[in-house]
């Protein structure tokens, strides 16, 4: 393991300004705080954009003027830009400064909101959706910056409420959104993410102090340019495969050519003196199992996320449908991310306690747990309710868990692209559960009642795929392995 650099920490440091005692004590915890608070709301802004458009996007067609396959490269554009800009953004920061690079991508979704606002046309639409997915990289961006100022008692539970964030802005932000778009005109939704930006960009710059951590080296311009063509081939293949037909040429070709670029950005990265994305360090034991668990609890995550919200609002003559209105419907979701933010304090208490390992397998298992539930538990709106909270509790630990992880196994300068890497994993997770979900889903089409719709038989299908993930998430989370004794206490110890 690499030394890991001497790090000055304003926050944790003496006490500089001439304070001492419980006076400076307490002004470094409200510091302390007003860091944890501006980079949750950030994270919050963040994914709150990703489902900004699920209330209108039946609606799209008809309000810009054009087809549906069109209007689909407005989600698209969005997945594609997150994935590409996430692990680009966490090598970028600590290369200049995480905060820098996050207030720049703030200002890019302030950009995009701002665009998408005054927008009337697809094109338009998609190009400020793909500035919007830019700031995804503000999430694991925002947990190294808590990886550099925050003391270390309180960095589990700090990690734990950003990461939280990764499903607590969608949850909340979904019956916002719908509320928005039923009584204001959808431009309206992208004023208020403007709005969010605008204000998460000020906080960083008042509140976040700038790491003096840094990362000397070259920017791996042919890294990041084998990076994006090779994402940007499989994601598009895996997100319009189901749309375009798996066998379609457009599809193949994407996927093939995509996954041919990133064999040849690997090999590439191997011989570079200064990487986008350490692969030696990324093969390791405790990095390569945890990206792996990424990816099995994305998918997790993800095909509940498919299937919830169609149950409460298919019409009740299909069957199985619920026929509640999207706004009724999200309000039964959101309890989930409430659920995420609760455990915050309990994975960081887990984490100090038993370590990271331990509380992303009791994170896995909760997540099996609910989905066994919901197998049989999906009939009435207060049961998948029950369900989708016990859902937020795993997911929650789960995500708190990984840059643990990631930290304990990574040197401090590595920090955001590790972070960053992680994060495009579980993307990646939740990429495949979309895709393989919709195919299913599509399959188990019926008419029942008059009213077309899926399946029980294929919704169940789709509850079995995420009970499956998340059992591979617990096997591969038990063979973590666990810190060395120059790692003992994990991230908790890093600061």
């Amino acid at each position: 393991m690499s030394q890991t650099p001497t790090r000055e920490i304003p926050l944790d440091a003496a006490d500089s300004d001439g304070t001492h005692g419980a006076e400076g004590a307490g002004a470094r915890q409200r510091g302390s705080r007003s860091i944890l608070a501006v980079l949750a709301f950030a994270g919050l802004g963040a994914s709150f954009m990703q489902t900004i458009l699920i209330p209108i996007q039946g609606e799209l067609p008809k309000l810009l003027n054009t087809t549906s396959d069109n209007t689909a490269w407005a989600i698209t554009a969005t997945l594609v830009a997150a994935a590409v800009c996430t692990p680009v953004a966490g090598r970028l920061g600590d290369m200049f400064g995480k905060r820098r690079i996050a207030m720049a991508l703030l200002l890019l979704q302030a950009l995009g909101a701002i665009l998408a606002a005054l927008s009337n046309d697809v094109v338009t639409l998609i190009a400020a959706r793909a500035l919007q997915g830019m700031a995804a990289g503000v999430i694991p961006l925002g947990i190294s910056i808590l990886r550099d100022v925050l003391p270390p008692r309180k960095l589990g539970s700090g990690i734990a409420l950003v990461s939280a964030t990764l499903g607590v802005g969608g949850a909340l932000g979904l019956p916002l959104s719908a509320v928005v778009a039923e009584k204001l005109d959808w431009h309206a939704l992208f004023w208020v993410a403007a709005a969010i930006a605008v204000l998460a960009f000020v906080g960083c710059a008042l509140f976040v102090p700038s790491s003096t951590l840094r990362t000397p080296g070259r920017v791996d311009v042919v890294g990041i340019i084998g990076l994006s063509l090779g994402l940007v081939g499989v994601l598009v293949a895996v997100s319009r495969g189901g749309e375009w037909g798996w066998g379609d040429a457009r599809t193949l070709t994407l996927l093939v050519g995509g996954l041919v670029v990133l064999s040849v950005w690997g090999v590439i990265e191997l011989r570079v003196q200064d990487p986008l994305v350490d692969l030696r360090v990324s093969a390791r034991g405790p990095v390569l199992l945890t990206n792996l668990a990424s990816v099995a609890m994305g998918f997790a995550l993800f095909a509940s996320s498919v299937v919830l919200p169609q149950l409460l609002v298919l019409p009740r003559a299909t069957g199985i449908g619920l026929g509640l209105t999207l706004t009724v419907a999200a309000l039964v979701l959101a309890p989930s991310g409430l659920a995420m933010m609760a455990m915050s304090p309990v994975a960081g208490r887990i984490e100090r306690r038993w370590g990271a390992k331990t509380l992303l397998v009791i994170g896995a298992v909760v997540l099996a747990l609910a989905y066994g539930l919901a197998l049989v538990l999906h009939a009435e709106a207060w049961q998948i309710l029950a369900v989708n909270v016990v859902l937020g509790i795993g997911v929650g630990l789960g995500y708190a868990a990984m840059p643990a992880l990631i930290m304990q196994a990574v040197p401090a300068r590595e920090t955001g692209a590790a972070t960053g890497l992680n994060a495009l994993m579980r993307s990646l997770g939740t990429s495949i559960a979309a895709a393989v979900a919709g195919a299913v889903l599509a399959q188990s089409v019926t008419t029942a009642g008059g009213v077309a719709g899926p399946s029980e038989g294929g919704f169940l299908l789709t509850l079995t795929l995420g009970l499956g993930a998340a059992v591979v998430c617990v096997i591969v989370a038990a063979f973590i392995p666990r810190p060395g004794p120059d790692q003992e206490g994990g991230a908790t110890q890093l600061a």
